[in-house]
């Protein structure tokens, strides 16, 4: 037997002793994220509004808080990664033990970040809570981090069959939507009407009471998730630590990330992804109470998003596998541009009759957006492969912190967008009983339309054109990766449980 055919060999029975998911892992992966965005929707879908209306702080600081919190993790970040993938590993392994440190951490984070102590919401407080505000927001990110990035990294080591990575993100994004979903009945009983001095038009706010117990109830309920997730992942490749001391190795990583198109591409649209969905999330909370006037639109607009998915689960496997990864998702995307911009279109249409061809046009832009929010995770993984066979280095933890730290810089996009929309209507008077004029609330349809469309479009370009890891590069890359983890195990780079 020649050498190539050996190599082959080694390579296939790796595989298979490094693969064979059953149901369990696959749920059990999929806890990981369900538990993280019980936690994150509250701050994707509630925060913004939360802050006007219960901490009466101004979108202008809101802003620089979102944005100077960014910065932080553009150095945060990094330093997670690093940790991740340097450390001594446990007993359970490199990244599944993450689980446990960051439980407590994150939820008491959530929690602090949502209360409102004795004293809040007065004029002389507003220095007080402003900072606040801020130490709390930022001890919330760094707790994220420190589940999200180990937990982005864990898919690499549960599997290295490339077919079940992209099964994994499926499940992993079916966790994050059931997350998600609480947070939709909060945000639908958590206004109540308020009567300002001097006005006799009731203007609606949030019930500080209702967010609260919901935040308390959302926080425990991801802790038990969490465990769970802990109990029923497992590693089945580890890689030996690097050497985090050697000159120059944590630059060098990083710079082969920033330099590899696979890797920007995807980084990129997960980005702008999470920017839309932060943008729509958040302002379509004011789009639905002051333009349509209709609480119910809240609810109905989150399920016309992510009902979607329900179908898709089933039939993702079937297109990626005719069609591609890249190829359906960028195609999905196209259709939700299209989407966005024919919403903004049809705003000449009498409101009693636009709420529904709205709430129509959701659930075509949540159609176009399914793929990729079942396949992002198997997206950015395929790059991480990319960079492994081309540099000879895998660092999964330090990709995740940078992959990372593009979705948060999707956040920023988000707090820029809905904040300086706000200020441009002078929403901060509003909510102090002062209606909005027609102009301004035509200025925020436009926004809440054209916005997601030219995000929506930009990622499909790069995913159509950009991104270089197509249906038959992906399958070349599977065979190299198979000969490289054949290689590492010889060469005692790679421990296979």
């Amino acid at each position: 037997m020649d050498n190539n055919s050996t190599i082959e060999n080694n390579s296939q029975s790796l595989i298979s002793k490094t693969s064979g998911l059953k149901v369990k892992d696959y749920v059990g992966y999929a806890l990981g994220d369900a538990a993280g965005c019980l936690v994150f929707s509250l701050i994707t879908s509630l925060l913004q509004k939360f802050y006007t209306d219960i901490f009466l702080l101004h979108p202008m600081f809101i802003m620089l808080m979102f944005v100077g919190a960014r910065i932080w993790d553009a150095f945060n970040d990094p330093i997670m990664g690093r940790i991740c993938d340097s450390i001594k590993i446990s007993k359970w392994g490199r990244y599944r033990p993450w689980f446990l440190y960051a439980a407590l951490p994150l939820i008491i984070s959530t929690i602090l970040v949502f209360t409102k102590w004795p004293g809040f919401g007065e004029e002389k407080s507003s220095v007080l809570v402003s900072v606040y505000a801020a130490i709390t927001y930022v001890i919330f990110g760094m707790c994220y981090t420190m589940l999200q990035i180990p937990y982005g990294s864990l898919a690499s080591v549960v599997t290295t069959d490339e077919k079940e990575r992209s099964k994994l993100s499926i499940y992993r994004s079916i966790g994050a939507g059931l997350g998600s979903v609480p947070v939709i009945l909060i945000s639908s009983f958590c206004y109540h009407e308020v009567v300002y001095e001097g006005s006799q038009t009731p203007v609606k706010e949030m019930n500080y009471t209702v967010i609260i117990i919901g935040v308390i109830v959302m926080s425990i309920a991801s802790l038990a998730l969490l465990l769970l997730a802990f109990k029923f992942n497992k590693e089945r490749v580890i890689s030996n630590p690097t050497i985090i001391k050697e000159k120059g190795k944590t630059i060098a990583i990083i710079k082969n990330l920033l330099t590899n198109r696979s890797f920007i591409a995807i980084s990129l649209t997960a980005m702008l992804l999470l920017a839309g969905q932060m943008f729509t999330q958040s302002f379509y909370l004011y789009l639905f109470d002051d333009y349509f006037n209709a609480d119910w639109m809240n609810m109905v607009s989150m399920v016309c998003t992510y009902a979607p998915m329900v179908i898709f689960i089933f039939i993702t496997p079937k297109v990626v596998r005719k069609f591609g990864k890249k190829e359906s998702a960028g195609v999905g995307m196209a259709i939700s541009a299209v989407a966005n911009l024919i919403m903004f279109a049809v705003q000449g249409v009498d409101v009693s009759i636009s709420k529904y061809i709205f709430m129509a046009l959701c659930f075509i832009s949540g159609t176009g957006q399914t793929i990729l929010l079942l396949q992002v995770w198997s997206l950015a993984t395929d790059a991480i492969d990319d960079i492994e066979i081309k540099t000879g280095q895998r660092e999964d933890a330090t990709a995740y912190s940078i992959f990372n730290l593009f979705r948060k810089l999707g956040q920023v996009i988000a707090a820029i967008a809905v904040n300086g929309a706000l200020l441009s209507m002078h929403y901060f008077d509003s909510v102090q009983g002062v209606e909005l004029s027609k102009e301004n609330l035509k200025l925020m349809y436009d926004m809440a339309t054209l916005i997601p469309a030219i995000m929506f479009g930009i990622m499909a370009i790069l995913l159509l054109f950009v991104y270089p890891l197509g249906k038959k590069k992906l399958a070349e890359l599977q065979i190299k990766k198979e000969e490289k983890l054949a290689e590492d195990y010889a060469n005692n780079k790679i421990i296979i449980k």
